[in-house]
């Protein structure tokens, strides 16, 4: 059984780092594609970073530049690095995977979300 579980979470003040992390188990991870994906109070959940084989990345626009998306095989963990917080950052931010070289709109497999406040 597959389980994605989020760390990491918080209350920052804006311009300040926080570093996600997301620990898989029950799956082979260097198989799968993983991502991260948010959603604030009142909008759509939206793909924030995502990273498959090869190690192919794809960011939002938004996050562009400050965030980083990162894998470690050995610890079947994917990590969110972002750095430059603003507000509009703040969201719970969910885990993400799925058996595929790219990860689809509509991952099979979501971890339980962590929340990242970004005070102004």
């Amino acid at each position: 059984q597959v389980q994605l579980v989020e760390s990491g979470g918080g209350l920052v003040q804006a311009g300040g780092s926080l570093r996600l992390s997301c620990a898989a188990s029950g799956l082979t991870f260097s198989r799968y594609a993983m991502g991260w994906f948010r959603q604030a109070p009142g909008k759509e959940r939206e793909l924030v970073a995502r990273i498959g084989g090869g190690g192919t990345t794809y960011y939002v626009d938004s996050v562009k530049g400050r965030f980083t998306i990162s894998t470690d095989n050995a610890k079947n963990t994917v990590y969110l690095q972002m750095n430059s917080l603003k507000p509009e950052d703040t969201a719970v931010y969910y885990c993400a995977a799925d058996f595929f070289v790219v990860l689809p709109s509509t991952p099979r497999y979501w971890g339980q979300g962590t929340q990242v406040t970004v005070s102004s």
